[in-house]
């Protein structure tokens, strides 16, 4: 059996990091190479309930965050809905998540480059990498450098940009502890405001294939009023996510020999929310405790039995979910809609925004509620037209009485 003592770990994010981390932990000889090392991506950088109590140091570490205990959401029509978060989300500016992790890196033994990597040549148990300051030995490689990275194409073929999404937004002065979703007609994507602890990271995405980049950042311009946020002091960002096809998903190569891809780089993205975070973290922890085994091999087969048949379900009923109807309406209509009539369908949203509920059985808990769901609806509104007559009685009454 093969030793991978020296390991490359190409990319100093979240997914980097960790693996760094957990792998000189465990007394291998870590290299991880960065040009930026810790830096200011232009994300939300939330992090859920699921995320925190699976990597408990992320909720103690005495790190600047935003705690979020409300959530907003906005149909195309212009329906809203708010409701408090049972379990807030922490909200990280990724320059402090990735300088934190990447200081986790640094305290287990990994060496961190700040240097650019050029080229990989070699193969298993003989890679050198290139990088502008010189050549070094590795006997794997981890590729964590993002989606679009062009040391991609060195292992597996690229991903057309059905793949992809775009985004657009804006560092914005100011704070609040409510996350604000906004969905728009005709767009497979939506507006997020995001407020971290001293500012907001206000954006927009939308599929590779739809809207420009232009066109979404003119989008957003125009809607950031409605949030009573401006462009004075706002920085500009923009960057492409991953967002598999459920074929891309299913086929896309991210392991082999003596490599193997984590987070972003391999596309561990949600296709309906963006969600990467948790991802990045986990395919890390499992190429990890592979790698520790010294059975890299088995790290495809632990994230298919893991979490990639949650990211496939995603990636099927995306379309279906920005552009496809429900019960007699547009599902995202419909689903602000009950969340806002319904207490039951209020807790799944709940759920679903701390991690708890997954898309596997999201359906049927859904059906399975679904008659008093439809009772509580009606019962609202029924009750909200009964009081909204009352209230137009004791006008016209009013009235009666000053003109009399």
């Amino acid at each position: 059996m093969p030793s991978f003592q020296r390991i490359a770990v190409i990319g100093g994010g979240p997914a980097g990091a960790l693996a760094a981390a957990e792998l000189a932990r465990a007394g291998r000889d870590v290299l991880l190479f960065d040009e930026k090392l810790a830096w200011e991506k232009p994300c939300g950088g939330g992090l859920t309930d699921k995320a925190l109590a699976q990597w408990p140091f992320l909720r103690d570490a005495q790190v600047e965050r935003n705690w979020v205990s409300d959530c907003e959401l906005i149909a195309p029509s212009g329906r809203r809905v708010q409701f408090p978060l049972e379990r807030p989300i922490a909200i990280f500016a990724r320059l402090k998540l990735n300088g934190l992790l990447l200081d986790r890196a640094r305290d287990t033994g990994s060496k961190l480059l700040r240097e650019r990597v050029l080229q990989i040549d070699g193969d298993a148990g003989g890679w050198l990498i290139r990088t502008a300051s010189g050549s070094y030995s590795a006997d794997f490689v981890v590729l964590a450098a993002g989606a679009r990275n062009s040391l991609r194409s060195r292992f597996t073929p690229a991903l057309g940009p059905e793949n992809f999404m775009v985004a657009a937004g804006y560092y914005v002065p100011g704070n609040h502890h409510t996350v604000q979703i906004k969905f728009l007609k005709d767009l497979h994507g939506y507006i997020w405001i995001f407020p971290r602890a001293d500012h907001f990271s206000a954006g927009i995405c939308g599929r590779m294939q739809g809207k420009s980049m232009a066109e979404l950042r003119r989008i957003l311009e125009a809607s950031l009023p409605e949030f009573g946020l401006s462009l004075d002091g706002a920085i500009f960002y923009a960057h492409i996510i991953p967002s598999l096809t459920p074929n891309a998903l299913r086929n896309s190569s991210f392991a082999g020999n003596g490599w193997a891809m984590i987070g972003d780089a391999a596309g561990f993205v949600d296709g309906i929310t963006g969600e990467g975070l948790y991802y990045a973290l986990r395919s890390a922890e499992l190429l990890s405790e592979a790698l520790i085994d010294n059975a890299p091999e088995r790290y495809p087969a632990l994230a298919k039995n893991d979490f990639l048949p949650e990211l496939e379900r995603a990636a099927r009923i995306a379309d279906r979910f920005f552009g496809g109807e429900w019960l007699g309406a547009p599902v995202v209509e419909r689903m602000i809609q009950l969340t806002q009539r319904s207490a039951r369908f209020r807790e799944i949203m709940r759920d679903l925004f701390s991690g708890a509920q997954e898309y596997a059985d999201l359906r049927q808990r859904v059906y399975d509620q679904l008659p008093r769901i439809t009772l509580e609806a009606a019962l609202s509104t029924l009750w909200n037209t009964l009081a909204r007559r009352g209230a137009n009685r004791q006008l016209s009454l009013g009235d009666s009485v000053l003109r009399a």
